[in-house]
């Protein structure tokens, strides 16, 4: 099965809750008017797309509306459809990390993937011939670090850990050492996710990033949230309170096939402008794929552009 195809039969749940009212909305009405955009309006935040995100989007489609003297609502949907993957753009520069010798952090709470999401980065990576190397640095949970000994087992990748209970950062100090020596590509560091603790997590952050910075200064930093899809508004408040804690610069939406929410990676983006670089969308591997906003929406919309080959 294609990534397009795969992509598509994961946001199954998301289409039906989105494009089935989209497409009720647009064979509904017979004119343009403001009971069509508000009509509209409501089908988008009911599905998950946030209130700024839909506005924008409905205000994108008056502006597009009226350039091109389009008087049919059949007509406009191209160009729904153009504008939310405007939205979702991520420009060219999203992937940097993977072409610089690089450490990139997972955070987020626990349960949403976290762990699991360091060992399928680790396969991505290394189908690039990457020289990937793992931290194991949610040092609270012993089962945080069977669990990425058992992903370096099944993706070939070295990892550095240490007992349950031990200091995060001195895990973070032993990886980076090892990452030098070995000369890796990428560092993947697994973080606890105590977002109840506020201030102890602030201080472990704080802790991990003045190990970096004075053993690693040059090292090319990201530091990706991995938030749950199927928790859908829920996912943007914990994004906001680790954004309060650290730098976040891009995200990790997982269990996008198990959810009817997933237009969340819409509002995400338009709300907090940091980008979704990742989707998961099953239990394999390869399931996690790079976020293109071209392929996530003709997915989201079935609007097959011979995406079959990607």
């Amino acid at each position: 099965m294609g990534l397009f195809s795969k992509l598509k039969e994961g946001l199954t749940k998301t289409r039906n809750n989105i494009v089935s009212g989209i497409d009720s909305v647009f064979s509904g009405f017979s004119k343009i008017d403001d009971d069509f955009y508000d009509e509209l309006e409501e089908t988008l935040i009911m599905g998950d797309i946030g209130v700024r995100a839909t506005e924008e989007i409905i205000e994108d489609l008056k502006e597009k509306v009226k350039e091109n003297k389009i008087k049919q609502p059949e007509e406009c949907k191209h160009l729904l459809i153009e504008t939310i993957k405007e939205k979702m753009n991520l420009g060219e520069n999203a992937y940097d990390f993977e072409n610089k010798q690089s450490i990139v952090m997972l955070i987020g709470v626990n349960g949403v993937g976290k762990t699991t999401s360091v060992g399928k980065l680790a396969g991505l990576l290394k189908a690039q011939n990457k020289k990937v190397i793992m931290a194991a640095a949610d040092t609270f949970r012993a089962a945080a670090i069977e669990q990425l000994t058992e992903w370096s087992k099944r993706t070939g990748t070295d990892i550095i850990a240490q007992s349950e209970g031990s200091d995060p950062a001195a895990v973070i100090f032993d990886a980076v050492a090892a990452a030098k020596a070995r000369n890796a590509d990428v560092l993947l560091c697994d973080t606890a996710g105590r977002l109840h603790n506020k201030k102890n997590l602030m201080e472990e952050l704080k802790k991990i990033d003045r190990v970096i910075e004075r053993s690693y200064p040059e090292a090319y930093r990201e530091n990706l949230i991995v938030l749950d899809a199927t928790t859908g508004q829920n996912a943007l408040s914990q994004l906001k309170e680790f954004s309060e804690v650290t730098n976040i610069t891009g995200i990790i939406l997982t269990k996008m096939d198990g959810t009817a929410k997933g237009g969340i990676a819409v509002a995400i983006q338009a709300e907090m402008g940091i980008p979704v670089k990742y989707i998961g969308v099953g239990e394999q591997v390869e399931d996690l794929q790079k976020f293109d906003s071209d392929v996530f929406v003709n997915a989201l919309f079935d609007v097959n552009e011979n995406n079959d080959e990607q």
